[in-house]
């Protein structure tokens, strides 16, 4: 490293006050002569001293950590899961539910009866959902004349693809014309599914209503059933 002579001009006049200060009465010590390659040393050296207290002050720029989010894995790659809702033992909802119209067991639409005529009403209906109707579903009346009948409940479970018999006992009422009573399966909580079927007599001779629909035009028996159950029966 080359220095040139004026960088050494205020070092020697530094060294000179230093050394006239601790002059006095004391007979002055002689002024060492330092030769050029000293001069030279020494400079270097305060000169390395300042840079590095220079560094050492100086603030260092740390940089922030940043947060890699962690990975995430989809639900249709893990081993085992089940998505919510598909679980076995799942509860079933009504879209499960179903109910087919088959056929009048007796008492067809138009039938003529006398005022308080008794009679028993009934349909065979098949079981065309997926899931078993429960015991303690109930087989209502829903809307027209329900003539004296009451709710039906279901005593046993009834499986899928399965036909049954429902009967309602009935008395036909003392007003004259066409009657008719509307009646539909619900589960236990009261939620309807299903056809609904209806009873439609003649009371006093009143002849059939014009374009009346009768139930056998609602639904087409199934080819292949098993075995009905007994015929389902309710009180007046």
């Amino acid at each position: 490293m080359k220095f040139s002579k004026t960088f050494f001009v205020p070092i020697l006049i530094v060294f000179g006050l230093l050394l006239s200060a601790c002059g006095g009465e004391a007979t002055p010590e002689p002024t060492p002569t330092l030769s050029l390659e000293a001069m030279q040393t020494l400079a270097v050296a305060t000169f390395s001293a300042q840079l590095t207290q220079t560094a050492l002050a100086a603030p260092t720029n740390t940089p922030t950590p940043t947060n890699t989010p962690a990975a995430t894995l989809p639900v249709s790659t893990l081993a085992n899961v089940t998505p919510f809702g598909t679980g076995v033992g799942a509860v079933p909802t009504a879209s499960c539910y179903r109910l087919t119209y088959v056929n009048d067991v007796n008492i067809p639409d138009n039938t003529t009866m006398s005022a308080g005529q008794t009679f028993t009403k009934t349909w065979k209906v098949r079981n065309s959902g997926t899931c078993a109707w429960d015991a303690g579903f109930k087989f209502a009346f829903i809307g027209g004349d329900a003539m004296g009948g009451t709710t039906y409940t279901l005593p046993q479970n009834v499986p899928a693809n399965t036909e049954i018999d429902i009967s309602i006992n009935m008395t036909a009422p003392s007003k004259t014309g066409a009657i008719r009573g509307n009646w539909r399966l619900s589960t236990s909580a009261g939620q309807y599914f299903g056809d609904e079927v209806y009873v439609l007599i003649l009371v006093g001779g009143a002849a059939p209503a014009p374009g009346t629909a009768t139930n056998t035009s609602v639904a087409t028996p199934a080819t292949a059933t098993s075995t009905a159950t007994p015929t389902a029966t309710s009180s007046p």
